[in-house]
């Protein structure tokens, strides 16, 4: 059996000391550690629905063994924000249906926080590239495109208007919001 790795990840603002093997891959391991918005979906980098944002850039983590980013900070759909408290994404999501089964739900949002962290005013074709690696079998992608220009929108009047202008619609928010805990320590099993 390989020798076990020590390793530091950062998750949605936590931070895990963590033993992994040298072949444990990035998505079993966060999904052993509880995150379970990290779908399982294809295993070859495919689908998008194992999407997470790390350092900032979106990665399918299906794709990357977990002591590649020790050290690294990772954000999964649920760092994003809560039930209570959604992020602008989410919530535009929700308001302009582009979630059915849900599967894909947390991919796209990744993506769309990628897209408009560099773009934060893309065009239908920007937004379909950037949504290429992302896969959805319910909706036929009409509302997943709106739901990124609605976040577009949104992230926009948030930041010429301020958190002001969301709070007057009754949603109190702002457009980083994420879940901040303290560290622990952690060990994780064998490749999965």
């Amino acid at each position: 059996m390989p020798k076990v790795m020590n390793i530091t990840l950062t998750i949605n603002g936590r931070t895990h000391a963590l033993g992994v093997q040298p072949n444990a891959v990035l998505l079993h391991t966060l999904r052993d550690l509880g995150c379970t918005d990290v779908k399982n979906g294809c295993e070859i980098g495919e689908c998008g629905a194992c999407a997470v944002l790390l350092n900032g850039k979106p990665i399918n983590s299906c794709m990357v063994l977990t002591v590649q980013a020790d050290g690294a900070d990772i954000v999964t759909n649920a760092g994003l924000g809560t039930m209570d408290k959604p992020h602008v994404i989410q919530e535009a999501f929700a308001d302009a249906g582009a979630i059915q089964c849900g599967f894909c739900t947390p991919g796209m949002v990744i993506s769309t926080k990628a897209l408009l962290d560099r773009n934060p005013d893309p065009t239908e074709a920007e937004i379909r590239e950037a949504l290429s690696g992302n896969l959805c079998r319910c909706t036929g992608y009409g509302q997943i495109i709106a739901a990124v220009r609605l976040s577009a929108e949104r992230l926009q009047n948030l930041s010429v208007y301020g958190a002001s202008s969301l709070r007057e619609e009754g949603r109190e928010h702002d457009s980083s919001n994420r879940v901040l805990e303290s560290g622990d320590q952690t060990e994780v099993g064998g490749a999965s």
